[in-house]
């Protein structure tokens, strides 16, 4: 799907790129014509000819690197939600809504230091952390510290 899409941004970028080069190349010369000549009917047809065509194509090569880069986008948000949605489906508890399995299932609780909340061993906050300690059950008793929302530890502490 992704490949398919982007044959088909590529030669608008490719576009967008060589409409900027010949737009940049004509303004170029209508500056190089109009500076060698004295008398400004002399200038109109190298402002005619060259500079507003230039200009044009330089406004269409950044529209069409536009259009490319945002197609470019697009593709790619597909291909993640293409990739969301091949993932298995969460088994439905009776509601109709969705029980995901549990991030961290370790027993042991764990708290950083100044920190607000108390978390399982496992949990991707605080796994590897060498700053981590016990949770102290006065703390947790007391409301200073609460339950983690991404690994939901167990309320009751030993």
């Amino acid at each position: 799907m992704r490949t398919s899409r982007l044959r088909t941004v590529r030669p608008v970028l490719w576009a967008g790129w060589a409409a900027l080069a010949a737009g940049a190349v004509l303004c170029v010369v209508g500056w190089y014509g109009v500076s060698g000549e004295r008398f400004a009917e002399r200038q109109l047809p190298y402002l005619a000819s060259c500079t507003v065509p230039g200009a044009a194509l330089i406004i269409a090569g950044a529209v069409l690197l536009g259009h490319g880069r945002s197609s470019i986008a697009a593709a790619r948000v597909e291909e993640l939600y293409g990739l969301l949605v091949a993932a298995e489906p969460a088994a439905a508890d009776e509601t109709g809504r969705a029980v995901l399995a549990p991030l961290a299932v370790s027993g042991e609780l764990l708290m950083v230091p100044g920190g607000t909340l108390w978390h399982r061993a496992d949990c991707p906050l605080v796994a590897g952390k060498a700053e981590a300690v016990p949770v102290d059950s006065k703390l947790v008793a007391s409301g200073e510290l609460g339950p983690c929302p991404i690994c939901e530890p167990a309320e009751e502490t030993d």
